[in-house]
């Protein structure tokens, strides 16, 4: 609904005259999501997982509850496909560091955009450095376009990963990726998606997308911070190991060693961040509420009139497509000879917060 006041759901923007535009970095929380962090902590503090009382069993249904709502948001088949996180970069490097590693040698080669975010670059980097795999990128165009002629060529035999935003946190282009997953499936690569700036942006389906992993923050969802998701196809979880090892993620030790926990618990080792994902649910909740097409048609409305209004400004340059509707939300400028940190200086006397820095 257009006419819908929603900064007054907010508490830190309905008490305050800032125009907060740094939603990509991270969004601000409405009151239903700090609210439910708080009801955790007031009725059901226990370790998830752990105690047999009453108090610690209703901490595991919370908790559980969180996740079979993440698995739907996403489309996930079960919820065993679902790890909870801190955040994207952590689900990146879970699959570089308990997929990659051990499955990559020297020679295959690792695929990333040019147009990627640090977390979905440098764990790939690590992987390269240390199996001996190439890492290759693939260009863009000027608008942020991945053509179909460039991906056939980059795809080869030798690709065992491809490593995707399905939106870019600079240009705000939709790449491609269910081409990409055609394409590498192919060749026998897995695809790994950063989804940081889809998940808050339009409807996610891992299953139609047939993604092999998938990974999103939750405070760029207006939920917590420290609490994420990973979404893993299940044969590829079954057969990876831990990323992380220590309580909650076995289910007997000796001595000598360990069997492990069943998925997804395999993969979240110590106390979980609980409240987070209660959270996290409620924030997907508010989402789910509003509708994806109020959302889209609301960020698209407000694109075209930033734009319309930067193009007034005299040496602006606006990154990426002409076309609002190809930006996602997200709008990425430069002012010739102006350093970006001073802009964002300038603007933020004015109440303004916008982002500026390492791009």
């Amino acid at each position: 609904d257009f006419k819908m006041d929603y900064k007054k759901d907010f508490p830190l923007l309905a008490e305050s005259d800032i125009a907060y535009l740094d939603n990509a970095a991270t969004e601000q929380r409405p009151a239903c999501v700090l609210d439910a962090e708080r009801e955790f902590y007031e009725r059901w503090n226990a370790n998830p997982l752990r105690g047999l009382y009453e108090l610690g069993v209703e901490a595991t249904e919370q908790y559980e509850h969180a996740r079979e709502r993440v698995a739907r948001f996403v489309h996930a088949k079960s919820e065993r496909e679902i790890i909870f996180t801190r955040n994207t970069t952590e689900g990146i490097n879970l699959v570089a560091y308990s997929y990659a590693l051990p499955q990559l040698k020297p020679g295959d080669e690792i695929l990333v955009t040019i147009m990627e975010h640090h977390s979905n670059l440098l764990p790939w980097q690590m992987v390269a450095r240390q199996t001996g795999a190439v890492l290759k990128f693939l260009e863009c165009t000027q608008e942020g376009t991945l053509p179909d002629e460039v991906l056939e060529a980059a795809i080869t035999e030798k690709t065992k990963l491809v490593a995707v935003a399905q939106v870019s946190n600079v240009l705000g282009c939709v790449n491609p990726v269910e081409k990409i997953v055609k394409l590498a499936h192919e060749k026998g690569a897995v695809v790994v998606v950063d989804a940081a700036q889809s998940a808050p942006h339009m409807p996610v389906d891992v299953t139609a997308l047939d993604v092999d992993f998938l990974a999103f923050s939750g405070h760029k969802l207006m939920g917590p911070m420290g609490i994420g998701v990973l979404y893993g196809k299940e044969e590829l979880l079954e057969k990876m190991p831990p990323f992380l090892t220590g309580g909650e993620m076995i289910s007997s030790v000796t001595r000598e060693g360990a069997t492990y926990a069943k998925l997804p618990h395999k993969f979240e080792a110590g106390t979980v961040n609980a409240a987070g994902a209660a959270g996290l649910a409620a924030a997907i909740r508010y989402v789910e509420k509003i509708g994806f097409d109020t959302i889209m048609a609301k960020e698209e409305a407000l694109t075209k009139r930033a734009m319309e209004g930067l193009k007034k400004v005299p040496h602006l340059h606006i990154l990426g497509d002409e076309a609002p509707e190809n930006h996602t939300g997200i709008v990425a400028f430069t002012i010739e000879g102006v350093h970006p940190h001073d802009v964002s200086e300038i603007l933020s006397s004015d109440g303004i917060d916008v982002r500026a820095g390492h791009h």
